[in-house]
């Protein structure tokens, strides 16, 4: 059976999607570096240890998805500073491009072998990594990190292309999660509903294109 593979699953919007896809009869794996109560009790596969930061870890899970066949993979694990330019933390900015930009890289290349021939990979970005949409400033660290990572992604549609897999950079809207301390406009459970939608709709003449949840098309 092929599978669908979620980073950061354990919370917030990544915890959704493994709900929703499992409620439709997808076979999960949900992959964080520790469990929660709510991931635990969906009764879906859940991969525990794996840093994204960490390229050991990254590989040590390949190896134990090693004969797995996957969908789709979603790159979802994230991290948000507001550092602006009165508050600049180099360190916290290191992070946020180890997580945001870094992550998906590794994980997908890890993984590359298991990703199914016709597949998809999804990689949870934000609008704030959009260039033209920038009209507020500052927040440099996340917006670095979502641009790098929108880069990566159209690399990925170029070089996944021979595969036939394709790959779509999502905005899930301002959600309600703990990594934005409850502010936003919708629920996680919105949210996901959306980012699913737009996964199951790409297609290959869409690869390496950037989306919103909603079905926007955003600008780089």
């Amino acid at each position: 059976m092929s599978a669908v593979v979620i980073t950061g699953a354990n919370r917030g919007i990544g915890l959704e999607m493994c709900r929703q896809f499992a409620a439709r009869g997808e076979a999960v794996i949900a992959v964080c570096r520790s469990s929660s109560p709510a991931l635990d009790a969906l009764g879906v596969r859940v991969e525990v240890g794996v840093d994204v930061t960490d390229l050991a870890s990254v590989q040590a899970l390949a190896q134990r998805l090693e004969g797995a066949s996957i969908s789709l993979l979603v790159n979802n694990a994230g991290v948000l500073f507001r550092g602006g330019l009165d508050a600049l933390d180099e360190e916290e900015i290191r992070l946020q491009f180890e997580v945001n930009s870094m992550g998906p890289l590794r994980v997908t290349s890890a993984l590359r072998g298991s990703l199914a021939r016709g597949g998809k990979v999804a990689i949870v970005t934000s609008r704030m990594g959009s260039i033209e949409d920038n009209d507020s400033g500052g927040s440099y660290g996340y917006r670095m990190s979502k641009a790098a990572v929108n880069a990566v992604g159209k690399s990925l549609s170029i070089d996944l292309r021979g595969e036939e897999i394709s790959v779509v950079l999502l905005h899930p809207g301002w959600v309600r999660t703990e990594m934005t301390r409850g502010s936003g406009l919708i629920d996680a459970s919105e949210a996901a509903q959306g980012l699913i939608r737009r996964m199951d709709t790409v297609t290959l003449e869409q690869s390496g294109s950037f989306w919103h949840q909603n079905g926007e098309a955003l600008p780089w």
